[in-house]
């Protein structure tokens, strides 16, 4: 009977950050605009067009992984005062609280 001898010399943790590396970032797959709402849970959007009921912000953090900009309003509907402008790509927070947010969208 043989016995197959395994090295552990490069840790499994390390092998899969490579592939991970390797892939690319096509594989982040996830909601393009993501908030934790005034829930205290993540909520996530995939494509958002125009204008989106959402509710969250404080000192809770927001991300525009879209490739436009995301405005949040305080009022629903897109309506009241803007709090933020959230350039594509960028992370913040915003406060008091948005209920609202509109996608700018060209092309």
């Amino acid at each position: 009977m043989r016995f197959l001898r395994i090295h552990h010399a490069v840790p499994v943790a390390v092998l899969l950050a490579g592939a991970t590396l390797a892939a690319g970032p096509a594989l982040a797959a996830g909601p393009d605009f993501q908030y934790v709402g005034q829930d205290d849970r993540v909520h996530g959007l995939t494509a958002p067009r125009g204008c989106v009921a959402a509710e969250g912000g404080g000192a809770r953090a927001v991300t525009n992984g879209t490739g436009h900009s995301a405005t949040l309003y305080e009022g629903p509907g897109c309506s009241g005062r803007v709090l933020r402008v959230l350039r594509p790509g960028e992370v913040g927070q915003v406060r008091p609280y948005f209920a609202s947010v509109r996608f700018s969208v060209t092309g």
